[in-house]
């Protein structure tokens, strides 16, 4: 199972409440573990503004955003998830998949500010990873449904909806849902 490009979409009743309505983007995954940022979970406090100050970075004509929780891992790195039509150096940005590519430099963050970055961007600080086998055991423990991304759904605006969006694109109403696994 490669779920790399994939999403994950937490199920009611996760226990850990940082990944409650949690719909990530997975990066990366192999039998070494799994890395993914949460899309849906922008801060109410810091925005890229914020960031612009603290690392002095220039100040552009970009527009302002939130920045997301990607994860509880590495809280103080930074992530930025985007659209293919931006690339730094060839070691910088990882292509994940035909919509979207990874990149964790300033180099990325200094593009944004002067406006040429990427067209679509979630900019997220920490991540959320696995070790091996984790993921799927949770996934086999009723703790997250996988679907195909879309990148109208990731980079879409409203993260109030993405949980029950992401549900919406397999057909699942989250009104059916429950927390408990069954066996048939």
């Amino acid at each position: 199972m490669d779920l790399t490009g994939k999403l994950l979409i937490a199920m009611p009743g996760m226990p850990d409440p940082r990944f409650e309505l949690s719909v990530i983007y997975i990066c990366a995954h192999s039998d070494e573990g799994a890395m993914g940022l949460i899309v849906n979970k922008p801060s109410d406090e810091l925005k890229f503004s914020d960031l612009q100050d603290q690392l002095d970075l220039p100040q552009g004509d970009c527009p302002d955003f939130a920045v997301h929780f990607g994860g509880p891992v590495e809280f103080g790195r930074g992530f930025v998830l985007h659209s293919t039509d931006y690339s730094s150096a060839p070691s910088q940005t990882m292509t994940v998949d035909d919509n979207f590519g990874l990149t964790s430099t300033m180099a990325i963050l200094s593009d944004v500010a002067r406006g040429r970055g990427p067209d679509q961007i979630i900019l997220a600080l920490g991540y959320s990873g696995w070790g091996p086998g984790q993921l799927e055991d949770e996934i086999s423990a009723n703790g997250w449904l996988t679907c195909d991304s879309d990148p109208g759904l990731v980079f879409g605006g409203d993260n109030d909806v993405k949980w029950t969006a992401a549900l919406k694109t397999m057909g699942v109403d989250p009104m059916l849902l429950s927390a408990e696994a069954g066996r048939a």
